[in-house]
């Protein structure tokens, strides 16, 4: 029995011992109706993932690649291979639940929709993903849980998982760490390159950027959250020139490795030079903007704000190998002017 054959099996069973049906998967596709793009070099092999859960070695380059989590979809495109299976993307992704960064990857690369892992309760399903029969699953910057990695390796599919934390994996080794997993590592090298150059370019051009302190905050209704640097949005706001405000590690309260939160009477203490911050509609902006709470915080009261609006841009802050030369030009905007601003 070969490997696939016996993954295959694998599926069968957990489908008639669970009575499951598969179902939140896009169009009509079958195991083996989307092929991946020629896999790298077998010289690469074995290579093997130090992460959370322990280690995982691909033997051989593989040829159907699925993925889940963020960026590691984009990765996968960007080096011109077309992944079996994706998460989907109930934010940012349209009726389709396919972003637009990856619609005109899949495009360019002549490709039909991969099968769509429902990603609505962040739960993976590992019958859905056993259907569409991969040889690796890159999961580098996920949620992916110990019991999800323990059902997908038990069925014999390697997983490259998150490196210490969930949802903490540097975005640049997301790029680096698909590479590895494919067979193409110069080639994500290359790309990762190009991305640091284009972040690099964008910086020379804003000499303002430099020192100047931001904080990136999002105002949702009920709850004010503050990113910290450990998250890779705002990774790139440092990489532009930019500083974490000391406010924000000094309110930071220990409840996420990315974000915290704080309470409205606690937002006159989100001193920054600029605040970056996003909106799924410009009326959800201007309330903002403009509200008491709002006004609390003194970049909000200075004018100082770089706003990203829309929920496709938002979704594209994310950096990743699709998302940063998507949106960076008019990140690069919002920021200069809100710079202007705060400088006087």
């Amino acid at each position: 029995m070969t490997l696939r054959t016996s993954r295959l099996a694998t599926l069968a069973a957990l489908t008639v011992a669970g009575g499951l049906v598969l179902s939140g998967c896009a169009g009509s596709a079958e195991p083996g109706s989307s092929a991946s793009a020629p896999a790298g070099s077998a010289d690469a092999f074995p290579v093997t993932f130090e992460h959370m859960y322990g280690e995982t070695v691909i033997e051989e380059a593989p040829e159907r690649v699925a993925t889940w989590g963020w960026g590691a979809t984009d990765a996968v495109l960007a080096l011109g291979v077309v992944p079996v299976a994706i998460p989907s993307s109930e934010y940012g992704g349209g009726d389709n639940r396919i972003t637009p960064w990856v619609e005109d990857a899949l495009a360019d690369l002549g490709a039909d929709d991969p099968i769509l892992l429902d990603n609505s309760a962040f739960e993976l399903s590992v019958e859905e993903l056993l259907a569409a029969d991969p040889d690796v699953l890159v999961a580098s910057y996920s949620g992916l849980t110990q019991e999800e990695y323990d059902a997908v390796t038990a069925a014999g599919i390697p997983v490259v998982a998150p490196e210490e934390a969930l949802w903490s994996t540097p975005w640049r080794d997301v790029i680096s760490d698909t590479g590895r997993a494919l067979g193409l590592e110069t080639e994500a090298e290359g790309i990762l390159d190009e991305l640091d150059q284009q972040i690099a370019d964008a910086a020379a051009e804003n000499p303002d950027f430099e020192g100047t302190t931001i904080a990136y905050a999002d105002d949702d209704v009920d709850t004010f959250y503050l990113y910290l640097p450990a998250d890779p949005r705002v990774e790139i706001l440092e990489d532009l020139g930019f500083v974490s405000a000391p406010a924000v590690t000094e309110l930071d309260n220990g409840e996420s490795t990315f974000y915290t939160t704080v309470s409205s009477e606690n937002l006159d203490q989100v001193i920054a030079d600029v605040l970056f911050t996003q909106a799924e509609t410009q009326e959800d902006l201007d309330a903002f903007l403009a509200s008491d709470r709002g006004q609390l915080i003194p970049a909000v009261a200075a004018g100082a704000v770089a706003p990203i609006v829309g929920e496709e841009n938002v979704a594209a802050v994310s950096p990743t190998a699709l998302t940063l030369p998507w949106l960076l030009p008019e990140m690069v905007k919002q920021l200069a002017a809100a710079t202007a601003t705060a400088q006087g």
